[in-house]
């Protein structure tokens, strides 16, 4: 093993200091004072390296290490390391931290590769601050404009425009972020599983050939707000009462779309919130995913059905905002191909897998050839505090990943 176990502990321990919620899981929304101090530590331990350097106009930590063809299009490692709140400390630092532990050995070891290296730490992977999910990845692929960084609200009110005026970026250069597919040679991330299979067959790493697709929707209602006492129940525009209605067809709606398709109700916010007033607005996210996309479009269209028969029986009013719209995607069968072999090459046991977790990887698939490996976590757990991956586990993944960095970026 060339990479080090006791230096990736200290990394992903290191990084969970950087947390808003100590004593309760992982809090680190983007652009926060949690977010500065662990950038701050990525680029101290990337300064030790001989790299370039520099945080692009959406906020991603990037650092380069020269290929020997200097014009060469670069093969990007890396991962998130924003993450939900009160999560876990492995999603998403696991694979900055393979990305890190690369460059060091490469450097240890005087590997020398054709194309450059790139490292990449992106934010609000996980929409936790501002709602809208892989953006870093979106801002990469063209998919992000000034426009929606003014929309993108905080629970606070501010904007992620203000969010990043007052972290030292200029948001209305954020379509500067955009990379030159030209310019990308591949884009390759590790991550922690999510689920229980990897563990379950004890396998020693994931390879993954398929990503499911995500939709993700904000749905709200609107009705009136009146007196819980003396409003009688034919004459109300009860809003959460209607919303009831559809929330509760949404899990029957992804089990009749079938191919393991899945929908999730995550958030529900009431007003006014009070125990004597008719609910006058509900506000509720969906999260639709499938290996398909018919069947995502099906469980769409029969969500649209049920608001318009809400509407029209109880005479409330809604609107549905597209919070985020990727279609299934197959990553590059040359980098998967090329995983297996140096598995098999380095004693791993491996297996083939769909990501039903949505990743930056799903996104960079639209610009360049794409690799994504899981590693085991334990008892499946994740976006909790119990969320863990054996630091043994997580050297095999990165390992993997160091022969496959190889291999795309043609050592010498």
């Amino acid at each position: 093993m060339l990479t080090k176990v006791e230096r990736i502990k200290n990394d992903i321990e290191n990084l969970r200091e950087f947390n808003a919620t100590p004593e309760n899981g992982l809090t680190r929304f983007s652009l926060t004072e949690e977010d500065r101090e662990a950038r701050n530590y990525l680029k101290k331990e990337l300064q030790k390296l001989d790299v370039e350097i520099y945080e692009d106009a959406a906020g991603s930590l990037v650092a380069r290490r020269e290929g020997t063809d200097k014009n060469a299009p670069v093969v990007m490692i890396g991962s998130h390391f924003d993450s939900v709140k009160n999560g876990g400390h492995f999603d998403g630092p696991a694979g900055v931290i393979m990305a890190l532990e690369i460059l060091r050995v490469m450097e240890e070891n005087d590997v020398k590769t054709k194309y450059p290296i790139e490292f990449v730490a992106m934010i609000e992977e996980e929409g936790g601050r501002f709602g809208s999910g892989v953006f870093g990845s979106r801002t990469m692929t063209g998919q992000v404009d000034y426009q929606e960084l003014l929309n993108s609200k905080d629970t606070d009110g501010i904007s992620m425009a203000e969010a990043f005026e007052n972290f030292g970026f200029d948001p209305k250069k954020i379509e500067e972020a955009k990379r030159d597919p030209e310019k990308l040679k591949a884009f390759i991330e590790l991550h922690i599983e999510q689920g229980p299979v990897l563990e379950n067959e004890e396998k020693d790493v994931g390879i993954v050939d398929f990503v499911v697709g995500i939709n993700q929707i904000r749905v709200k209602v609107v009705g009136r707000a009146d007196h819980a006492g003396t409003t009688p129940m034919d004459m109300r525009k009860d809003t959460l009462s209607s919303a009831a209605e559809v929330i509760s067809e949404i899990k029957n709606f992804a089990f009749e779309a079938g191919n393991g398709t899945v929908a999730t109700v995550g958030t529900l916010d009431v007003k006014p919130g009070a125990a004597n007033i008719v609910p006058a607005e509900v506000e509720f996210s969906v999260d639709i995913r499938s290996k398909e996309l018919n069947c995502i479009e099906e469980v769409r269209d029969k969500i649209d059905n049920a608001l318009a028969d809400i509407k029209a029986e109880y005479d409330v009013d809604y609107s549905v905002q597209n919070m985020l719209m990727v279609e299934p995607v197959e990553l590059s069968q040359e980098i998967f191909n090329t995983f297996k072999e140096e598995s098999k090459r380095i004693g791993l046991n491996s297996k083939e897998m769909i990501s039903g977790a949505g990743h930056d990887a799903m996104i960079m698939a639209a610009i360049t050839d794409v690799g994504l490996i899981f590693v085991p976590s334990k008892n499946g757990r994740s976006h909790t505090p119990e969320e863990w991956t054996d630091y043994e586990d997580l050297q095999k993944g990165i390992e993997l990943v160091y022969h496959t960095v190889l291999k795309v970026g043609e050592s010498e």
